[in-house]
């Protein structure tokens, strides 16, 4: 078998699941997992307690509120091809993680409640999604529960993605009328029987739509509905067109039960068939503008997520590593671009399901797992000759500042390091003033406040308290080195590092940030700096 890095490459399909929190998501991550083979059983999502334990939710806050903080990444290998399902945090609050985790993912599955439709916070992640160019597929989950009508689901597909919608597959009803689905280009009829995903049995085998089997499945009402409704779906909307999807203007549509393992096999069929592998990969080299192609001898990537204590035994700490080009193996050095320090991988983690297994070799696409103490960060790309540079990942600023206080004061200096160690990973930005000692926590949303003192006091055993900021705003400086400076020190008491040492004007307003930038039109201020 070859396994020339441009071959082992063309048979990743690395692919990011996103949607509203409630939509069905871990769900699906597990039910997809279930139908390539990786476990043997779906989690028990629905159980309570110490039951409630999905493969894919790990940390003891997302086992708690049953929902998905932190992305996650899984490998399987199924039907030839190796997938990489990288699954995002729904939470609105942690938009910014999922951004870094799109960067990884050449392809996104956009689920969506089939009672519910479009809600705010998808609409924000294919924002996201558009800013990256990903290719997007549709699924529409719980339509085994009263949904609705799936024309008009297309509908708001196309009004608020300004995506067209093509339909691969066609419901026969939903919720307690819910008799499955046709499959719109083999005329097939594929029946869906009320069973839960852990049943062997699983679902009866298709049949012929046209054949005399399929009376078993529709009463003759349901059945000249569905053949209506088919045509009607088929004549008015676009065929589907694979280089169309790819340029991110189509979406295929696909219908099912994700807790009923309904329409998982087809999804994940059809990710296998349409999704891209990967693609050469914008960046520079010696300052010069370069692509990087995935058969390309040197091996390169870079970080999109850093994740400490996944194992609280170990207290670890793994840099995320999305490979761009080559053929990685065990032992390898690999040299990061902003220290040049080379550094030997000796344990690289692939993720499988719940298990961790030791790397031994990887392909552009894959996702690895690189233990380190703190040297690798958000951002960095690491290549073989250090020479390599990926375009940076963006840290947004933070909508909500609070001042963090240790309730031990004795324990102040162990404070430091434990919020260093969370802005590394991103999960909020850290801001030190340059007068008072207090620290100033940045995030997007108020659940993130929640997480880091969860996380404060379970990994790191300090509580903390989290009080208002005289800071509304957070913006950092650009400009020339003389007037970024004169600046700063007309400003002292407003003025901030961040964890770059970079420095940011922390503002009381956003009026007060207007009025200020006016008066100093030699210096930017950025609400976005780009990491790495």
């Amino acid at each position: 078998m070859s396994t020339s890095p441009a071959a082992e490459a063309a048979r990743r399909r690395t692919f990011a699941i996103i949607s509203h929190p409630d939509a069905g998501k871990t769900t699906l991550t597990e039910n997809l997992l279930l139908a390539g083979g990786a476990i043997r059983a779906a989690g028990a999502v629905r159980a309570r307690g110490q039951t409630r334990r999905t493969q894919s939710d790990w940390m003891k806050i997302e086992r708690e509120r049953g929902i998905s903080v932190s992305a996650s990444v899984m490998t399987f290998d199924h039907d030839g091809l190796m997938f990489n399902l990288l699954d995002t945090p729904g939470h609105e609050d942690f938009s910014e993680d999922t951004y870094r985790t799109l960067t990884a993912a050449d392809a996104a599955v956009m689920v969506l409640d089939a009672a519910k439709g479009i809600e705010p916070q998808t609409l924000k992640l294919f924002e996201v999604c558009r800013l990256r160019d990903i290719p997007i597929i549709t699924f529409i989950n719980k339509m085994d529960r009263e949904a609705q009508d799936p024309f008009e689901l297309l509908d708001e597909v196309s009004s608020k993605l300004a995506l067209d919608p093509a339909p691969l597959f066609w419901p026969a009803g939903s919720g307690g009328r819910f008799k499955g689905m046709m499959d719109l280009r083999s005329q097939q009829f594929i029946p869906y029987a009320k069973k839960s995903s852990t049943d062997e049995e699983g679902h009866p085998d298709p049949v012929a739509f046209n054949g005399n089997a399929i009376v078993q499945y529709l009463d003759p009402d349901e059945r000249s509905e569905l053949e209506d409704n088919a045509m009607l779906v088929t004549e008015a909307g676009k065929p589907f067109d694979v280089q169309s999807f790819l340029e991110g203007h189509m979406t295929p549509v696909f219908f099912g039960s994700a807790l009923r393992h309904f329409g998982v096999d087809q999804l994940l069929a059809g990710i296998g068939a349409y999704a891209p592998a990967p693609k050469p990969a914008k960046a520079s080299k010696a300052g010069a503008e370069t692509h990087v192609a995935p058969g390309d001898n040197e091996v390169s990537g870079f970080v999109f997520k850093v994740q400490a204590n996944m194992d609280p035994n170990h207290r670890d700490r793994i840099a995320f590593l999305r490979l761009t080009s080559g053929r990685f193996t065990r032992g390898m050095k690999l040299k990061a671009q902003n220290t040049g320090k080379a550094m030997s991988v000796n344990a690289p983690i692939m993720f499988f399901a719940s298990d961790r297994e030791l790397a031994e070799d990887a392909f552009a696409g894959d996702v690895i797992g690189i233990p380190n103490h703190g040297v690798l960060r958000v951002g960095d790309s690491l290549s073989e000759t250090g020479s390599l540079r990926f375009a940076g990942l963006p840290n947004f600023a933070p909508e909500i500042l609070r001042r963090v206080r240790v309730k031990d004061p004795l324990k102040a200096k162990h404070l430091k390091k434990a919020l260093e160690g969370l802005a590394e990973e991103g999960v909020t930005q850290l801001f030190r003033p340059m007068i008072g000692s207090d620290f100033i926590v940045g995030a997007v949303g108020q659940l993130q406040f929640e997480v880091m003192a969860d996380r404060l006091s379970n990994e790191y055993q300090l509580d903390v308290i989290f009080e208002a900021s005289p800071y509304a705003e957070a913006r950092w400086l650009v400009g020339e080195r003389a007037d970024v400076e004169d600046f700063e020190n007309k400003h002292k008491s407003a003025m901030g590092r961040d964890i770059d040492d970079q420095p940011v004007f922390l503002g009381k307003s956003a009026w007060e940030i207007g009025y200020v930038a006016e008066r100093y039109p030699k210096v930017r201020f950025e609400r976005t700096k780009e990491r790495g």
